[in-house]
């Protein structure tokens, strides 16, 4: 009788953050959903519990007496979805990109503080373990001061995840520069110690948008359609999205606040599909070879030529769940902050900056490759976010007025 009473919006792929949160007896269960999709509902009750509130419209579950809501629904919905719940005094975890643009995710920022609303967003990357053993060997000082990141991103599978749906569409999404970089902005303001203030992108639809093939898929989800080992080469991709006008091949470069310069590379239509980072400091550069179980992170701070050897080998091995064991552990942080409150390793303000550089790079892509400056958040907010909202929690939060028990 304990349990956290969760609700989730949007019962897809991702929907499965819910699966792990859903305990009942061990500290929370799922009590409420919402999909627009009759059969997702009617799954939903065997997946989670015959009773569970089932409704096609978000706002019914705005007084369903919940302690958190997930949104898990696509990119553009993020912002209405989470600013009703959040003036409702119902906790959000919002999947990332926290919104399509640097307004919309002040929008949300400002909302939260002005409500007293506990806000979480889902960068799952933060507890990947190649990102924790790269964080590691910078904090021990292996490579000196941080002075430069790069980051390349192979989508291996991009025709299939991201141009047969509402992805390939820059009204749902901007562009993939944000949408799909998003977590690696992230990652490289998280190494970094900063945040962009100056950016420039180059990129365009290079592949993807010659191929003529397209058909609605209303209704369908991408778990009908992905086929890992099918679809190469790229060009022989059929039966894509109605409207394909996002970038498939994207080049960005970054300055941020503390001196340090990044840039960040995402290419849809490669054989493999993993990330490469490069840190370089004052005192040596380092570099993961894969980013799953088996990767390592090899450090080189002596002068040489090229050499295969590092001089230190960091091998990172990875517990198991989805993500490299990421999402576990995400939700597991996720619970904590809703029962206890306190500093997350996940933030609200560094999601906003992640999607502010992302909109700006796609501002700056579409413009020939202007440098666009990367406005910062409102001072107090980001300091209730690092103050207030970081404190411990005194009181389960409930929401107001009647409720709807399921």
């Amino acid at each position: 009788m304990n349990d956290l009473r969760l609700g989730v919006i949007g019962l897809g792929i991702r929907s499965d953050l819910v699966g792990l949160a859903h305990r009942p007896g061990s500290g929370a269960r799922l009590v409420a959903c919402c999909d627009r999709d009759p059969v997702q509902l009617r799954q939903a009750r065997d997946r989670f519990a015959p009773g569970v509130l089932a409704v096609s419209n978000h706002r019914d579950l705005l007084r369903a007496d919940l302690d958190g809501v997930f949104v898990l629904t696509p990119d553009h919905t993020h912002e209405a979805i989470g600013l009703d719940f959040l003036r409702a005094g119902v906790p959000v975890f919002l999947d990332k990109p926290l919104a399509i643009t640097t307004a919309g995710c002040d929008r949300l920022l400002a909302t939260a503080r002005e409500s007293g609303t506990p806000l979480y967003v889902g960068h799952n990357m933060r507890h990947m373990p190649v990102v924790t053993a790269i964080r590691q060997v910078i904090a021990e000082g292996h490579i000196g001061a941080v002075k430069a990141i790069w980051c390349r991103h192979f989508v291996g599978h991009g025709g299939d995840f991201y141009f047969r749906d509402w992805h390939a569409d820059r009204r749902n999404t901007t562009g993939l520069l944000l949408q799909k970089g998003a977590h690696d902005i992230d990652v490289i303001h998280w190494l970094a110690g900063g945040y962009s203030r100056r950016v420039n992108a180059m990129g365009g639809l290079t592949v993807y948008g010659t191929i003529g093939s397209r058909r609605e898929r209303t209704g369908e989800r991408m778990t009908d359609w992905l086929a890992p080992d099918a679809n190469w080469p790229p060009l022989s991709l059929r039966d894509l999205n109605p409207v394909v006008d996002v970038e498939d091949l994207s080049m960005m470069q970054m300055q941020l606040d503390n001196g340090v310069f990044a840039s960040y590379q995402q290419c849809h239509f490669t054989p493999d599909y993993w990330r490469n980072y490069t840190v370089i400091g004052t005192e040596g550069r380092l570099e993961n070879f894969g980013d799953a179980e088996g990767a390592v992170v090899k450090v080189w701070n002596r002068r040489s030529d090229y050499r295969v050897d590092a001089d230190i080998t960091v091998p990172v091995h990875t517990p198991p769940g989805t993500h490299g064991g990421a999402d576990p552990v995400l939700i597991e942080e996720f619970l904590r902050f809703l029962t206890d409150g306190g500093t997350t390793v996940t933030s609200p303000v560094a999601a906003r900056e992640a999607v502010a550089a992302g909109y700006a790079a796609t501002v700056s892509l579409r413009n020939g490759g202007q440098v666009v400056e990367v406005p910062p958040p409102d001072r107090a907010t980001a300091a209730y976010f690092d103050g207030v909202q970081a404190g411990p929690r005194t009181s389960r939060p409930r929401t107001g007025g009647p409720t709807i028990r399921s």
